[in-house]
């Protein structure tokens, strides 16, 4: 793993992203690239077959991602997530700990709060948040 320096360039080499091309405030296409024959499909597949194990961060990813920008986009963006996972295990050597589905639903309530409380002070509300007694 030593030939990449981060996973970003990994995912990059792999083309699992999607280009930025933009030219005077015109976007091009930012299609992923065709990559070599072997590695981004079989990325993509174990991505399928990741997203349906339930209760795992990889399907709350795809579910997350879907239902905005479509399954295709959505399927790359978890086989990413998985090439960055596998960089990161075989760079450090630690085991893979699956973060759960309530991951995107935790970090959620948190930025949803923050952009109410903000949203409502704009309106000229004044607002004192109190966490639930326990």
């Amino acid at each position: 793993m030593t030939a990449f320096p981060t996973a970003g360039h990994l995912v990059s080499w792999a083309r699992l992203c999607p280009r930025l091309d933009e030219s005077a405030g015109k976007r091009r296409s930012t299609r992923t690239r065709p990559s070599a024959p072997w590695l981004k499909p079989v990325l993509v597949q174990a991505a399928w077959a990741a997203t349906r194990k339930k209760d795992s961060y990889f399907h709350a990813q795809f579910m997350r991602l879907k239902s905005r920008r479509g399954p295709k986009k959505a399927i790359l963006a978890v086989a990413a997530s998985m090439l960055t996972a596998a960089y990161h295990m075989l760079r450090t050597g630690v085991e893979f700990e699956d973060m759960g589905s309530q991951y995107f639903t935790q970090q959620d309530k948190q930025r949803m709060a923050k952009r109410l409380v903000r949203r409502l002070h704009d309106l000229g509300v004044e607002v004192e948040i109190k966490q639930p007694a326990a």
